[in-house]
């Protein structure tokens, strides 16, 4: 698996800065709207469906388009590059929380998707860990079984159907680490603490949860609003652990991604 993270060097920064950047924040929609209509391209479509979704997620992650359109927002869009960072930190942190986990390790994964992260980090641990993923649509979970088929972790992974918030009627033991990526920036302030409450009540006592902030660093929050329809929560890291805090976590430490876009948080569940 590959886990060298993307960085921009010093020509693609200046060309960001001074054409694509503009041109995408500042150009009129219907017009972008158009060009990648007419690109045919599938990461855009994606959005428009469904903001933000596993389904634009798995295009960026996978990092190989075929359309033109594609090929520039993966590999010339700064958000995209950051996500591949975000997913290879994070399956990083996890992997290594789950080798130092009291067996049985039990991974439970919320806004799961197919469970991109979670699964490479299962196929990356020494021990075996089962994981329970939660996400309110059902469409990516097919994907997400044969993925676990090509990790060898089918037996090892259950879908789940439903609400965060009833996370408590879910499972039947409590989890070794909780996985949030990718949710917070979608959420407002409120929702993180009520959703943090919940999971501290069925998390033991220095339980490990791994979730993420997004800044304003990738230059494009226009575009995505605009043009994408994605319209996300940019918080900095002592804001979002404040609102985990609230909940009863803490001993946080931060892990950043070379983009600056997003930061990977390690919290833990304090005694009450």
């Amino acid at each position: 698996m590959d886990d060298q993270f993307e960085r921009l060097g010093a020509a693609r920064r200046l060309i960001k800065g001074v054409l694509t950047d503009p041109v995408g924040n500042y150009l009129p929609a219907p017009w972008l709207k158009g060009l990648l209509r007419l690109g045919k391209s599938e990461l855009a479509a994606a959005n428009w469906a469904d903001p933000g979704g596993w389904r634009s997620m798995v295009i960026s992650y996978d990092g190989r388009p075929t359309q033109i359109a594609d090929k520039i927002l993966v590999h010339g869009g700064t958000l995209s590059m950051a996500l591949r960072n975000r997913l290879r930190l994070a399956s990083r942190l996890l992997t290594s929380l789950i080798n130092t986990a009291e067996p049985p390790a039990r991974a439970l994964c919320l806004g799961a998707g197919p469970g991109c992260i979670i699964l490479r980090a299962m196929a990356q641990a020494d021990v075996p860990c089962d994981a329970t993923l939660v996400d309110l649509n059902a469409n990516a979970f097919a994907y997400g079984r044969e993925l676990a088929r090509r990790y060898g972790l089918s037996e090892r992974v259950r879908y789940v159907q439903g609400d965060v918030r009833d996370i408590g009627k879910m499972l039947d033991y409590p989890p070794s680490v909780v996985k949030m990526i990718g949710i917070c920036e979608y959420l407002d302030d409120s929702q993180i603490v009520e959703i943090a409450t919940r999971l501290a009540e069925v998390m033991p006592a220095g339980a490990p949860i791994v979730m993420n902030n997004i800044t304003h660093k990738h230059g494009s929050d226009r575009f995505c609003r605009r043009v994408l329809g994605l319209h996300m929560n940019h918080r900095d890291v002592g804001q979002l652990t404040a609102l985990m805090s609230m909940a009863g976590f803490g001993r946080f430490s931060v892990h950043d991604e070379p983009l600056g876009v997003y930061s990977v948080i390690v919290g833990y569940r304090l005694e009450a």
